[in-house]
């Protein structure tokens, strides 16, 4: 589903495509031969350098503590590195300041295992926080609200609390807050980890459909099922290390 809006330097657009061109806007993600040694000496990340360019679906793979999540973190700074520079649209994150720091989250939208949304508030109350978090009126986010809903198939659920949504629907809920603000790059964590395989097929798709409207997606796993489906790039980790990088690749460990 295309959901268009409007934006004044490109004019009439797709929801989650709202960036012009890729080649006008690439948003280069670079891990510069990073380590990450937690206290106790145990590396997480081993020397990993790594490239993404924008409009990528890249599935990140390995077994649990293969340091995926790690990776992921780094990139929006909840995590630095001990060795290396992590670097997105060719701004090296360890040397942002607060104030930049908070623009380049702006640009990263993330979904994890859990969901993660508020009880108390309905599904259009969930997604409108996060628009009110990034200072936006109330015109656009009684506009906004109601298109990202629709791209996740959920147009029907706005006025319902999340305890009554079932899983599957939560975690489309989760997607559409991470997207709303129009981020450059959808991290997904484990994103299927509590779904059955319906639930889990209905995910990806959505996280299929938003790489094609011209979203980066990094998709953190060890579904084999989800990395075959999808026959995009597959970075594979194992120990904190790099061990394979393949451009249409499949789940192999």
């Amino acid at each position: 589903m295309r959901v268009p809006v409007h934006d004044k330097k490109c004019g009439m657009l797709n929801f989650v495509a709202a960036r012009c061109a890729r080649g006008q806007n690439r948003h280069m993600i670079h891990y510069d031969k990073v380590t990450k040694i937690y206290n106790g000496g145990q590396h997480a990340v081993e020397n990993i350098t790594l490239k993404v360019d924008a409009g990528e679906f890249v599935s990140i793979v390995g077994h649990s503590g293969a340091g995926k999540t790690t990776l992921l973190k780094m990139l929006f700074a909840e995590v630095m590195p001990t060795l290396g520079s992590v670097y997105f649209d060719s701004r090296s994150i360890g040397e942002l300041s607060n104030s930049e720091l908070l623009s380049v989250r702006r640009d990263i939208g993330t979904i994890f295992q859990d969901f993660r949304l508020l009880p108390t508030k309905t599904i259009y109350e969930n997604i409108a926080f996060a628009l009110e978090v990034a200072g936006k009126s109330d015109e656009d986010i009684k506009a906004d609200v109601p298109h990202v809903l629709e791209l996740v198939g959920l147009a029907d659920k706005m006025w319902s609390f999340p305890r009554e949504l079932s899983g599957g629907e939560q975690q489309r809920v989760a997607i559409a807050r991470a997207i709303v603000n129009q981020p450059a790059v959808l991290i997904a964590d484990e994103p299927t980890g509590n779904l059955d395989p319906i639930n889990t097929h209905d995910v990806v798709e959505i996280l299929k459909k938003i790489n094609n409207l011209g979203t980066t997606v990094l998709l953190a796993t060890h579904n084999r099922s989800i990395v075959d489906s999808v026959g995009k790039r597959v970075v594979t980790m194992d120990q904190g290390r790099l061990i394979r990088d393949d451009k249409m690749g499949k789940y192999v460990l």
